[in-house]
């Protein structure tokens, strides 16, 4: 049985600058808890858990004009799994952005959820304050 979640954050800035992080894949370790390193190669993303597990995410959208990333996970703790991280403007300085999973087995959703939800807590940080990991990456390489 397959079960779905959502967490989703109003943040303070324009979506335009939450995408600048949302749509680096290979910074999500810098905003994710929990997640301590990642790296892309093609359409692979590996990221690694503070446990020294890894997952083999398959990056299927990066759309930057829909502000759309969505990824897969096969194996593992999953028998299927999809995630899609949207970020929708409200206004020039107020964004909205939403983590959806779809896992199967249905328990595994709820994992994500607790898990997302402390991921967009975490990017609403980080973005508000103008500083942090993330941030700084992005900083460095638009300067």
């Amino acid at each position: 049985m397959r079960g779905s979640v959502r967490s989703q954050r109003i943040i303070g800035v324009s979506a335009e600058r939450a995408w600048q992080v949302v749509g680096r894949p290979e910074l999500l370790h810098l905003w994710f808890p929990g997640i301590v390193d990642c790296t892309v190669d093609g359409t692979v993303r590996t990221v690694t858990l503070g446990s020294g597990a890894s997952l083999a995410e398959e990056l299927l959208t990066n759309d930057a004009l829909q502000r759309r990333f969505q990824y897969r996970i096969d194996g593992g703790l999953f028998t299927e799994h999809l995630a899609s991280i949207d970020v929708m403007a409200l206004d020039g300085d107020r964004c909205l952005v939403t983590y959806a999973s779809d896992a199967d087995p249905a328990p595994m959703a709820v994992v994500l959820g607790g898990a997302t939800n402390g991921a967009l807590v975490e990017l609403a940080r980080q973005l508000e304050a103008g500083r942090g990991p993330a941030i700084d990456a992005i900083t460095v390489e638009g300067s």
